[in-house]
């Protein structure tokens, strides 16, 4: 077995066994947060939008909320369980398995891609960007997003130890190098007590 599939599976396995309590970790303040975030973002009506580590799918309704529920929403997540609960939840979404280091999808077809609350936990970040940059159409935004800080979410990883002891936001400079290498241009880098958010763009564009 090569190491990348094994920590894939040893990942998936994480999460699998986090899945039946992991909404009962959300507060009310989470997606209060993340609604603004999405809000902001003025998302159109009619856009394709990938949401990458769906988790149990507490981005979906807001997504919906943004576009008036007019939009192609496709969900993905490593973890087979934590897509059954968000597929159990109802939501209009196009389910898939999979790994955002490598994704089951064709090139050029979504106008936003959200990374909310996964990003840390990409083994080979630049290869998930360069597979995010692939699939998103010319001037498609990517959007990571969560609802504390940098230092704060890095600091609760290493808390919770085992595989994501070091899932760690990237510094500002790893960061913009990063997205420039996978071709991708920062628009804007936000590091706030109640949200990290970096917006960033195929073409430079937003």
């Amino acid at each position: 077995m090569n190491h990348r599939f094994d920590c894939a599976q040893h990942r998936q396995q994480f999460f699998d066994r986090a899945a039946a309590n992991w909404d009962a970790l959300e507060v009310e303040e989470t997606h209060v947060r993340l609604r603004e975030i999405v809000a902001g973002l003025d998302i159109a009506p009619g856009a394709a939008v990938l949401d990458v580590g769906c988790g149990t799918g507490v981005l979906l309704p807001l997504l919906h909320e943004s576009m008036s529920g007019d939009g192609h929403v496709v969900a993905l997540d490593l973890s087979g369980e934590m897509l059954k609960r968000a597929l159990g939840k109802g939501q209009p979404a196009v389910y898939v398995q999979g790994d955002a280091q490598s994704l089951p999808l064709p090139e050029g077809v979504f106008d936003w891609v959200f990374c909310s609350a996964v990003f840390p936990h990409f083994p080979d970040k630049l290869r998930a960007l360069a597979e995010i940059s692939r699939v998103l159409r010319k001037g498609g935004r990517l959007v990571i997003c969560h609802t504390a800080s940098r230092q704060a979410i890095n600091e609760f990883h290493r808390s919770t130890g085992g595989i994501v002891a070091h899932d760690t936001i990237p510094d500002e400079g790893e960061m913009l190098c990063l997205l420039r290498e996978a071709g991708l241009d920062r628009v804007v880098l936000r590091d706030e007590p109640d949200r990290y958010l970096v917006l960033a763009c195929r073409d430079g564009r937003l």
